[in-house]
């Protein structure tokens, strides 16, 4: 049985493929914590703040034996389809699964053993990755592939509701920006810059604080002689981080910028730029899924894409503008309001 947190919180038998979604936001934010405190005791009282904040109803402690209670049952039933069936030659063997969430004197637990996580092979991946990276990076860049492929959405969607979730989804959402930038990285180094443009411009639309995105797309653009957009990137990050954090670009990326200017005969890849060889077998043993934007591969349609990412820039300048009028458009409405209540 496997829990999945990198997207919607469920469990997963991966004997039968059956997946199990819990109902309703505070099962899947009890789940959810469990299993990121997996083989910890988890207090009574960390659980209510975790699922009901600063508002718990009267009777927290016994709605929460509910939610917990409606958990086993769910977890339960999963493992009752790990029961081997029986035929007329050999009868049902019995099996008297170990309770998956345990009561203690102070919470509750859920059994570490043998808790696996969707997490813990992106993880896994990841770091083989860095480790192949020096050597042999379009290796890395296949093993990167499969770890995001692993991605359904944000970490733990819908069951941020109290910090222990929110403090994990933040350290997964930065080892999954982290990935992207050593994947971008990797296929540079294979010569692939041609193919990843697109979507590293859609990256510093999306992370326009994330300065590596900047950096990767500048080389990018400059392996496909396209010097003065290499520049125009930088010119936007600079805008981009003095409007909004008050900073100028940090050295690596003012050092590129020389260096691109300069025609750094260093910032030409001498790289094999063939694909990778593929994998024989996925190392994590999954099947790779749809990432839904979170593991992205190349796309030969890169004009189009950019013009997209273009206008996704324009339609967020005009909603910004719109809440401006729509903000000043309300206090203009109070004040007259305020006007007419003061009135004669």
């Amino acid at each position: 049985m496997q829990f999945r947190i990198l997207g919607l919180v469920e469990v997963q038998d991966e004997q039968t493929g059956l997946r199990v979604l819990p109902t309703g936001a505070k099962q899947r934010a009890l789940l959810a914590a469990l299993v990121v405190k997996a083989g910890h005791n988890v207090s009574v009282q960390r659980l209510i703040d975790e699922l009901w904040g600063e508002h718990p109803p009267a009777n927290a402690a016994n709605a929460l034996q509910l939610h917990v209670a409606r958990l086993r049952r769910l977890l339960s039933g999963l493992e009752a389809h790990d029961v081997a069936p029986h035929t007329p030659r050999a009868p049902r063997a019995r099996h008297t699964p170990q309770p998956w969430i345990v009561t203690t004197s102070r919470g509750y637990t859920l059994r570490q053993a043998p808790v696996e996580t969707d997490a813990t092979r992106f993880q896994h991946l990841a770091e083989q990755a860095r480790r192949v990276l020096p050597t042999d990076p379009a290796q890395a860049g296949e093993l990167l592939r499969w770890a995001l492929s692993l991605w359904r959405g944000p970490a733990l969607e819908g069951s941020v509701l109290g910090d222990i979730c929110a403090a994990r989804a933040a350290q997964l959402e930065e080892q999954r920006l982290s990935a992207l930038e050593m994947m971008y990285d990797a296929y540079l180094r294979t010569g692939r810059h041609g193919e990843i443009t697109g979507e590293l411009v859609e990256l510093t639309t999306d992370h326009p604080m994330r300065e590596r995105f900047y950096d990767l797309l500048m080389v990018a653009f400059y392996r496909c002689g396209r010097q003065a957009e290499a520049l125009g990137v930088y010119e936007r990050a600079r805008n981009r981080l003095v409007r909004e954090l008050g900073v100028e670009p940090g050295p690596a990326l003012r050092g590129l910028m020389e260096a691109i200017l300069h025609h750094d005969p260093a910032l030409v890849t001498t790289a094999d730029p063939r694909p990778p060889a593929p994998l024989a077998a996925d190392p994590a043993r999954v099947e790779p899924e749809s990432a839904q934007g979170y593991g992205t591969a190349g796309d030969p349609a890169l004009p189009l894409v950019e013009e997209m990412a273009r206008l996704h820039r324009r339609i967020e300048r005009l909603q910004q503008e719109q809440n401006q009028l729509m903000c000043r458009f309300n206090e203009l409405t109070a004040s007259g309001t305020d006007r007419v209540t003061a009135g004669p």
